[in-house]
């Protein structure tokens, strides 16, 4: 199995972590019955930390469907080399660190790690674009 579809799948369980975190956080602020409910009545403003693993989550859920094409397209394409591998674990690692970077309000460091994310997806794909 290529190496890319490991690192696809580690993606899917980061994506998981991303949620129950940002859900056991918004659960413990609102309650168990918020969360088991419909979720339709207007709340205050997540606390801090709350706050910013909700908007983790969000950041991850708008890059992750860059990866998965990219990380798809080149075992579909055959394209994969160890530079898309080495481009896939960039991405997971940076991601990976991204998040508690996050949750406990890193500034810059986490601006960094998720740019050096962009470079590992850039590297999976650059064999996708050029062809």
């Amino acid at each position: 199995m290529p190496v890319e579809l490991k690192i696809a799948a580690l993606g899917a369980l980061l994506l998981l972590v991303h949620i129950f975190a940002a859900v056991h956080l918004k659960t413990k602020q609102y309650g168990r019955e918020w969360n088991v409910g419909a979720r339709d009545e207007s709340l205050p403003p997540l606390d801090p930390v709350a706050g910013r693993l909700a908007r983790a989550q969000a950041n991850f859920q708008e890059t992750f469907p860059i990866a998965i094409v990219a990380l798809l397209g080149v075992v579909i394409a055959g394209r994969t080399s160890a530079w898309t591998a080495l481009g896939g674990w960039i991405w997971l690692a940076s991601r990976t660190i991204y998040l508690p970077l996050y949750a406990f309000g890193v500034p810059v460091v986490r601006t960094i790690a998720f740019t050096i994310s962009i470079a590992g997806l850039v590297i999976i794909l650059w064999p996708l674009l050029v062809g």
